[in-house]
């Protein structure tokens, strides 16, 4: 069973890593589930509910924009894609990830690896 500090630093970290993968490419809701699961090793497993609550916040902010798209016979999907303001936000949210993580190094340091 996870623990609630496991939940709320996924919580805190789950956007930023939504936004990279739009960043990296193009990608509907399915394709995103799986590359987070893939990527984490199955450590970060997200359901629809968490990841497109998401993905609709990231377009009333305007860091995606969304577009529907079908192939042949296949169902239409959603394809979410970055936005110049994306980038820069998630620029933004790195640089403030690799801060908070230099600072929480210092209260642990290496002895709690």
């Amino acid at each position: 069973m996870e623990s609630r500090f496991e939940r709320q630093l996924k919580r805190g970290a789950l956007e930023m890593l939504v936004l990279s993968l739009v960043c990296e490419r193009p990608a509907h809701g399915y394709e995103l589930l799986s590359e987070i699961a893939a990527r984490s090793g199955d450590a970060l497993t997200l359901k629809e509910g968490t990841l497109y609550p998401i993905l609709y916040r990231l377009e009333d902010d305007g860091c995606v924009a969304s577009e529907w798209s079908a192939a042949g016979r296949a169902a239409p999907k959603k394809v979410y894609r970055a936005t110049d303001a994306g980038r820069a936000e998630l620029a933004r949210q790195t640089a403030v990830w690799r801060s908070f993580c230099r600072c929480v190094d210092q209260f642990i340091g290496e002895e709690a690896t």
